[in-house]
């Protein structure tokens, strides 16, 4: 009982700490009751099989945590709209299961190694996960510790510098160190070290804040221009009015909605993910001549030196087999087409600047590794809304310039926003604001679209650029460079935010270094583990001669 109560404390407050419902401080000692578990049945408890014991608890305890953190999920539907059970447990039950595993590996180098080896382990494989989270075909970084004080900007402006990953480092540092001070206690209840260690501790969770008011407060980054931004929430219905309706309406609605709103003189007009068509979608080879491509472009006639930025679903044909990207699936025996999530800039004039989401959604828009999964699987992904195939993505990221003015705009589509060291790809690109155009209305209302809000701020201060975030149905924001957000819309609403949004040149210390202590983590990682490999197989060779 002793142990099952540490382990539900833990995933207690793990749970409790997470954005947008949440307070976050409670993260900077969530897991300690968790390795006290781990300790006390390691060195005291009489149980036989205690590897399995350890990773029982710890499968719990994160099983709670994702429920309560991403149970949201069970809002999607299947495409007859129906609620899907198995998207809210495939995810949960499988992310779970990493976390565990990481936490079991720990638990195995601690007893081989001893405590401050293996807590030095604890943090260079938490943090290897982290960025392991983050670049493989299943990625899903939405629990990544640093994540937790998105709603806190004040407290995190020193993550220009170090990153949200940073912010993961800090937390596992803390947790880590009040552990050892339990432990330091327990062995010896001297009160001076009790006491040194406090300090510590208070000096490790309140200096890297104090520093981040410090930047809050002297932030005096110059703008090397301003424009006008008119983000456009159309408030259609993802799984019925998007499909039931022809394409031709959903454009006029839109534009309608831009007309109606526009006082005076936009810069742009941004409008969310998919945005365009309704059903299907535009072939690339055709842009010049779609109907709905010309009719944004007779819209902006009307408005000289404006352009509209919007998320559309495309697709390319390719004709030649021995010459086909890896994404292209056959539609007959002489045509294959590769589908895309995609963002493009508009201009009366100019050809139609395209971009393709590179960061795409696990079991809706990639099928990941597909050769060895799909056996398995078969079609087990279409009951998660989602696909047996994959979209296309672009290798590099790419910024839309714009002739009008200074501004060059980052076309970041929905998912892509959780990824801190992607993001910064876009400004090195030369992007001067971030355009986040995204589809929230998935979910419901749930804590989903609040929590993929709540991070953008976290780009926002990693790269010290200002956001214009389009929502089909909320919640779209203007997010100023320090990640506050200036102004934003309820959910639901059909409406329109203007917003003047700042211009930002030069790159912050993240955007030049990216997650380095998370490269460092993983260095250290390999290092710990090839000394340890070295020290068994000295041992066993030592034993051998013996």
């Amino acid at each position: 009982m002793k142990y099952l109560l540490l382990t539900l404390i833990s995933a207690m407050l793990l749970s409790v700490s997470w954005p947008t419902y949440g307070v976050p401080f409670f993260i900077f000692f969530a897991l300690v009751p968790l390795l006290m578990m781990e300790h006390g049945i390691s060195k005291f408890s009489q149980y036989k099989r205690k590897s399995w014991m350890v990773f029982g608890l710890s499968y719990l305890c994160f099983i709670i945590w994702n429920i309560v953190t991403t149970g949201w999920l069970y809002g999607s539907k299947n495409p007859d709209g129906s609620h899907s059970l198995l998207a809210v447990l495939f995810p949960v039950l499988i992310n779970s299961l990493l976390y565990s595993l990481v936490f079991q590996c720990y638990h195995w180098y601690k007893n081989a190694q001893g405590t401050y080896w293996g807590l030095a382990f604890f943090v260079a494989i938490w943090m290897s996960f982290e960025k392991f989270h983050l670049n493989w075909e299943l990625t899903w970084p939405w629990l990544n510790l640093g994540n937790v004080f998105s709603d806190y900007p004040k407290i995190i402006q020193w993550y220009d510098t170090l990153g949200a990953t940073g912010g993961s480092f800090w937390i596992l540092l803390i947790n880590v160190f009040i552990f050892y001070t339990v432990r330091i206690w327990e062995a010896g209840r001297k009160r001076k070290s009790l006491i040194i260690n406090s300090l510590i501790i208070v000096l490790l969770i309140g200096f890297p804040m104090i520093i981040s008011l410090v930047k809050y407060n002297q932030f005096n980054e110059k703008p090397i221009g301003e424009v006008n931004v008119l983000m456009l929430q159309p408030d259609l219905n993802p799984y019925g009015e998007k499909y039931s309706k022809d394409s031709i309406t959903i454009l006029k609605e839109l534009l309608a909605l831009a007309e109606n709103n526009s006082k005076g003189k936009i810069d742009y007009y941004i409008a969310p993910e998919t945005a365009i068509p309704g059903r299907g979608s535009i072939s690339e080879t055709a842009f010049e001549k779609s109907e709905l491509l010309n009719n944004v472009k007779s819209f902006l006639t009307k408005h000289p030196g404006s352009v509209f930025a919007t998320g559309i679903s495309s697709h390319r044909y390719f004709l030649d087999k021995n010459n086909l990207p890896k994404d292209a699936y056959a539609i007959n025996d002489r045509m294959w087409v590769e589908s895309y999530n995609s963002a493009v800039q508009i201009i009366p004039n100019h050809k139609v600047a395209v971009y393709h989401k590179g960061k795409l959604v696990p079991g809706v828009e990639i099928f990941p590794y597909m050769n060895v999964l799909k056996p398995l699987l078969g079609d087990a992904m279409l009951n998660l809304g989602g696909t047996v195939a994959s979209l296309g993505t672009d290798k590099e990221r790419t910024a839309f310039s714009n002739p009008f003015n200074k501004g060059k705009l980052a076309p970041i589509i929905c998912y892509e926003s959780i990824y801190g060291e992607f993001t910064t790809e876009y400004v090195k690109k030369g992007a001067n604001f971030l355009a986040i155009m995204t589809n929230d209305s998935w979910w419901g209302v749930t804590e989903g679209h609040k929590q993929l809000l709540s991070y953008a701020k976290l780009r926002a201060i990693e790269t010290r650029r200002e956001i214009a975030r389009a929502a089909n149905s909320g919640i779209s924001a203007h997010i100023n460079a320090k990640g506050e957000i200036l102004e934003d819309t309820f959910y639901g609403d059909k409406t329109a935010l203007f917003a003047k949004i700042n211009l930002y040149d030069g790159e912050t210390f993240y955007v030049r270094s990216g997650d380095f202590l998370s490269r460092i983590s993983m260095f250290s990682f390999g290092f710990l583990l090839f000394y340890f490999l070295i020290k068994w197989f000295q041992a066993k060779t030592q034993k051998k001669k013996n």
